[in-house]
C-alpha cells in the first residue's frame, strides 16, 4: 500500500508549498486501502493526532503574526480534503463488504438438498380447515365434544336400542369394561346430541372429528379415523334443505361438475334416512356419506317441539373424501406418517 513519503511527514520541516504534495500523497494512500482494516491503517496515519497536517495545525500558534492566517487556510484545506476523502472511500469499501457478503450469503434454490425434514402437515388435518371454511362461509358453526363419550350419547340418545348390532364388542370399543357406560366415540353424531341439548335453536353446524371402531386396517379401513357431522334444525327445513346443502358440499370437495345422489336407507337416527353416493368415473356411483331428516323421537328426547321445528343431519368419512378428491387407493399412506406422502400436498388444500 502506498504510504506518504517520509520525509514529508516531519512537521517541523513542512513548509507551506510542500502541503499541497503531502496531501496528494495522504489522497493516494486512501484510494490505496483495499479494505476498512487497511483504511484505518491509513487513517491514523494521515488523520491521526500525530499525523503531519495535525501536528503542523498545532504549530501555526507559534508562527509571525503575517504566517498565521496563510498557514491556517491551507492546512485547514488540505485536511477538510483528506477527510472528505476518508468518508468516501469508507462508504465504498462499506458497500463492497456488504455486498460480498450478500453474495458469499446467497443460496441456490435449484441445487439439491439433503436437509431431513422431521414432519409435515397431514393432508386430513388440512382437508377438516377446508370443510370447516366451507361451512362457515354458509353461516355454520365448527363445534367439537370429547372421543370418550357417554354410551347414552353415543347410542341411546340416537335411538340405537340396546340390542343393536353396533353396541357390541365387536364393533366398540368399551373404556375398561362394557359395564362402564363409557366408549370411544363410534362416529361424530353424540356431538349432535350435546348441541341439541346445550344450544338454542336454530341450529346450523359442523362437528368434524376422530373417531374409533373395532375394524382392521387394510387399504380401505382403519380402526381411527375421521367423520364431519353435519345438524341444522329450524322452522320449515325439508329434504330439499339437505340435499341442496350436500351438492354444494360436494362441489366444494369435488368441483363443479360433480355428480351426486341419495339411495334410501336407513339410520335409527333419522327418517327418512339416505346414502350419498357420488360419481367416480370408472368405478361408478360410490358411497360418500350417509344423511337423513333427523328423527322426531331424537329431537322429543332432546327436548325439541317438533310441532315447529325439523332438522337435517349428516356424515362424511374424511379419509373418503381424501381419498374421492386426490385419487388415493390405499388407506395404509393415510396412516403410517410418511412426510413424502404429506409433502406431496404442499401448505392448503383449496
Amino acid at each position: 500500500m502506498p504510504q506518504p513519503d517520509q520525509h514529508r511527514l516531519d512537521a517541523d520541516a513542512l513548509t507551506l508549498e510542500g502541503i499541497p504534495a503531502l496531501t496528494q500523497d495522504a489522497l493516494e494512500a486512501i484510494a490505496a486501502a483495499q479494505d476498512l482494516a487497511g483504511l484505518a491503517a491509513v487513517r491514523t496515519s494521515v488523520d491521526g493526532d500525530k499525523a503531519p497536517l495535525a501536528r503542523a495545525n498545532q504549530k501555526i500558534g507559534s508562527l509571525d503574526a503575517g504566517q498565521r492566517a496563510a498557514w491556517g487556510k491551507a492546512v485547514g484545506a488540505a485536511r477538510g480534503e483528506i477527510r472528505q476523502a476518508l468518508e468516501r472511500r469508507e462508504r465504498e469499501l462499506t458497500e463492497s463488504f456488504e455486498q460480498a457478503a450478500l453474495a458469499e450469503a446467497k443460496v441456490d434454490v435449484t441445487l439439491p438438498y439433503d436437509r431431513f425434514v422431521t414432519g409435515a402437515r397431514h393432508p386430513l388435518s388440512m382437508l377438516i380447515e377446508r370443510v370447516s371454511e366451507v361451512f362457515v362461509a354458509m353461516g355454520y358453526e365448527v363445534v367439537e365434544g370429547p372421543e370418550i363419550e357417554a354410551e347414552w350419547l353415543n347410542f341411546d340418545a340416537l335411538n340405537i336400542p340396546p340390542d343393536h348390532p353396533a353396541r357390541t364388542m365387536q364393533d366398540t370399543f368399551f373404556v375398561e369394561s362394557a359395564e362402564s357406560g363409557l366408549v370411544l366415540r363410534t362416529h361424530t353424531s353424540p356431538v349432535q346430541i350435546r348441541t341439541l341439548l346445550e344450544r338454542e335453536l336454530p341450529i346450523y353446524v359442523i362437528a368434524p372429528g376422530r373417531v374409533y371402531r373395532t375394524d382392521e386396517l387394510d387399504a380401505t379401513h382403519t380402526p381411527v379415523f375421521h367423520q364431519v357431522e353435519g345438524l341444522v334444525v329450524d322452522e320449515g327445513i325439508t329434504m330439499a334443505d339437505l340435499k341442496g346443502t350436500l351438492d354444494h358440499f360436494a362441489a366444494a370437495m369435488f368441483g363443479g361438475q360433480v355428480k351426486t345422489r341419495l339411495r334410501p336407507s336407513y339410520f335409527p337416527f333419522t327418517e327418512p334416512s339416505a346414502e350419498v353416493d357420488v360419481w367416480w368415473g370408472e368405478r361408478g356411483w360410490v358411497e360418500w356419506g350417509g344423511c337423513g331428516m333427523v328423527n322426531p323421537k331424537v329431537l322429543r328426547g332432546c327436548g325439541v317441539d317438533t310441532d315447529k321445528y325439523s332438522g337435517f343431519a349428516f356424515g362424511m368419512g374424511l379419509e373418503r373424501t381424501l381419498m374421492f378428491r386426490y385419487g388415493i387407493s390405499d388407506m395404509h399412506d393415510l396412516v403410517e406418517g410418511d412426510t413424502r406422502f404429506s409433502r406431496a400436498f404442499g401448505v392448503s388444500l383449496s
